[in-house]
């Protein structure tokens, strides 16, 4: 079975090699297990049920949230030859019927369905009608009612173990923690899944939070390194969206706004503009993201605060998806925890579900406050211990500096309580500055025994306590008044002197500086214009095939041809991500960019080399034939010679049913001594099988005869 799986995965995917739990996971789906598989964005998921969906016989149906992702995932299984169809609103009812048919007649490999249109009873109908192959569940985690992006329909699939009980399921989600993934089993009914748990940990995204100081102009800094880069900047409101986007792109940075108030047209438009262009921004709220495959993303910022470490955690995510260095950048402050703290106090639902959301808030401050670094602290929230430091964190690189803050958190405590536990940081920092102004006159605050203690320290400094003493739960937001701060049970230790308090300092903002993961620093300055001819010619094929670039090839993959630089079809076969189908369709043209670039006369072709590696590549024979420019009469006689030689299996010279296979060795091996000719067989067979097919199972069974 694994065998077949690396086979497929070599000549369908034009990879070498599993990666991590895949081969496992793919072995378990593929004899008819359940799996629960809890993988990173990035780290393989598809493959996990596309694989054991093209060793298994019948349909394989792929429960998939939102259309962008269906098509997206149908355009890539379409370039490399795998027939998969999305059945969702945006078709007409004659292209519905259509594809009905094709299912029905065994045509389609891969059905991909919103969860809400499969749970229809006339789809469920329709499929016990149909030999299924597996049920593979894509971001199982919408179905925990506490999760960040819940899905009401998703708790009807647990239907699929009562209606085909005989058919594997796999669930896939990239964020789940211990909580959520038993309410997946729970629900799902996958009590006999096997769980595969790979780690939450995202190597090559770099994390950098900073405080919140004139978040546009840092903004800006981080981007000038950038330029070029596709990435998205999240922010929580629909106004702030709108407006960031307008001044990024009058700032140079071609930026477009997605967020639920915009129509469905406009939205669709700018997710097929990102997918489709290289270097835009998306300037969204948390509505954009989930299924986005773009897996050159470089980028992703946040100029608000995301509400748990688990939407953090995927948000993130959708940077870097391809292996290369990718950036985690956010600006946060107080008003950030102010907002959410009053968007959680006003929201429906129990005091059950309030305190589970305050306990994820909590969690994503101490992320920001964090000394340790960054990359620890995440991982030991989804229960998992990273050794040593990262050392690819703000964290572990700039270090971080802490100060002895128990007596100036002392006095700001106490100008909260002195003055009344109801004023805002701005009144309370003036009231510690000893600042003679109208409103602390007015309240008769020059008379607090606090009035311009603080001078020792700056504004910024106060406001980083304020901001501090908040995140760690020493004061509260009045959230029923104006924002005031007040005082709570967990300063009483402070207060009383039975505790000391270390707090990080915020650091002053440093210049921009080029960091090793701009697009710009993934080729050196000499690669730099064969990089851009080849992805000159990626855009060109994309717009021809109507794909998105990196459904053609990723990055990943043309920067492993820049620096390989193959010669040949051969050669070109053993770049990770060109598998059979793309390679006869654009090995030629990629090939003619890298030779003309280098300045290289093209390589004389060795023709049997050539077909061992291109047979090995997944070829069919009329591919190699048309490749070669030679006639498939050649190709077959030159299979069999392979095969002879045991450079190639009858396997890797041909893809055969096995009952047509069994046929033809039967009839082989029907006598009594040696083999008969192929001539005494091509009459049996006639037209059904080309006599090359029969000269290479010939030259197999001779092998095996004569070892």
């Amino acid at each position: 079975m694994l065998e077949q799986a690396q086979r497929i995965l070599k000549e369908v995917f034009g990879y070498d090699a599993f990666r991590g739990n895949q081969a496992a996971i793919i072995e378990r789906v593929a004899r008819g297990g359940d799996a629960l598989v809890l993988m990173p964005t990035g780290g393989g998921k598809s493959l996990c049920y596309q694989v054991p969906a093209l060793l298994r016989e019948g349909l394989a149906v792929v429960v998939s949230p939102l259309i962008a992702l269906m098509e997206d995932q149908v355009a890539t299984l379409d370039e490399l030859g795998v027939p998969a169809v999305a059945l969702n609103s945006t078709l007409s009812l004659d292209e519905q019927r259509e594809i009905a048919e094709r299912i029905r007649q065994g045509g389609i490999k891969l059905l991909y369905l919103a969860p809400e249109r499969l749970v229809q009873p006339r789809m469920l109908a329709f499929l016990q009608r149909l030999p299924i192959g597996l049920f593979a569940i894509d971001e199982a985690h919408c179905v925990s009612q506490w999760g960040h992006d819940f899905r009401p329909e998703y708790l009807q699939l647990g239907q699929l173990a009562e209606l085909f009980p005989q058919v594997p399921r796999i669930a896939l989600t990239a964020t789940a923690d211990k909580r959520t993934r038993e309410e997946i089993v729970q629900r799902l009914h996958l009590e006999n899944a096997e769980r595969f748990l790979s780690s939450f940990d995202r190597p090559n995204i770099f994390y950098r939070i900073v405080a919140k100081d004139q978040p546009r102009k840092q903004l800006l800094g981080f981007l000038a390194e950038r330029r070029g880069d596709a990435g998205i900047v999240y922010c929580m409101s629909r106004k702030k969206v709108e407006e960031l986007a307008a001044f990024l792109s009058e700032q140079g940075f071609p930026a477009l706004p997605y967020h639920a108030g915009l129509s469905n047209e406009l939205r669709t438009l700018h997710q097929k503009r990102f997918l489709n262009e290289e270097g835009l921004i998306m300037v969204a709220t948390i509505a954009f993201g989930m299924g986005i495959d773009k897996p050159n993303v470089r980028f992703v910022a946040h100029l608000d605060l995301p509400k748990s470490l688990e939407a953090y955690y995927q948000e993130t995510g959708r940077a870097g998806r391809d292996g290369l260095p990718a950036d985690a950048w956010m600006a946060y402050g107080l008003q950030d925890v102010i907002f959410l703290k009053q968007m959680l106090n006003n929201s429906e639902g129990d005091e059950r579900h309030k305190r589970i959301e305050q306990h994820k808030l909590d969690a994503m401050l101490a992320l920001c406050e964090e000394t340790r670094c960054r990359r620890q602290a995440l991982l030991a929230y989804f229960d998992e211990e990273l050794a040593k430091p990262c050392g690819h964190c703000d964290n572990c690189v700039d270090g971080v500096q802490t100060w002895d803050a128990t007596e100036a958190a002392r006095q700001a405590l106490s100008a909260i309580y002195r003055s009344g536990q109801r004023y805002g940081v701005g009144h309370l920092v003036d009231i510690l500055l000893g600042r003679d102004n109208d409103k602390v006159r007015g309240l008769g605050h020059q008379h607090l025994s606090v009035f311009g203690v603080g001078k020792a320290h700056g504004e910024g400094e106060w406001r980083t306590l304020f901001r501090q003493l908040v995140a760690r739960g020493l004061a509260d937001v009045d959230l029923d008044g104006y924002g005031g701060l007040r005082l709570n049970q967990g300063c009483r230790a402070l207060l009383r002197g039975e505790v000391r308090l270390e707090l990080r300092r915020d650091l002053k903002p440093q210049a921009p500086r080029p960091t090793a993961s701009a697009a710009s620093q993934l080729v050196r300055h000499d690669e730099r214009e064969q990089w851009e001819a080849l992805r000159t010619l990626r855009r060109r094929l994309a717009e021809e095939h109507s794909v998105p670039p990196y459904v053609i090839f990723p990055d990943a993959t043309l920067l492993e041809m820049l620096r390989s630089r193959p010669r040949s079809l051969s050669e070109m076969a053993r770049v990770n991500g060109v598998g059979a189908r793309k390679l006869e369709r654009y090995g030629e043209a990629f090939l003619e960019v890298l030779n003309r670039s280098a300045g290289a006369p093209k390589p004389v072709t060795d023709l049997r080399h050539e077909l061992v590696s291109l047979a090995r590549a997944g070829m069919t024979p009329a591919q190699i034939a048309r490749q070669l420019d030679c006639t498939e009469k050649n190709v077959y006689s030159l299979l069999a010679e392979a095969i002879v030689r045991r450079q190639l299996t009858l396997e890797q010279a041909l893809d055969l049913p096995e009952e047509l296979l069994g046929e033809i060795h039967d009839a082989f091996l029907d006598g009594d001594g040696e083999l008969p000719p192929v001539a005494a067989l091509a009459e049996q067979f006639g037209e059904r099988v080309p006599q090359g097919v029969l000269h290479c199972v010939r030259a197999a069974l001779q092998t095996e005869l004569d070892p």
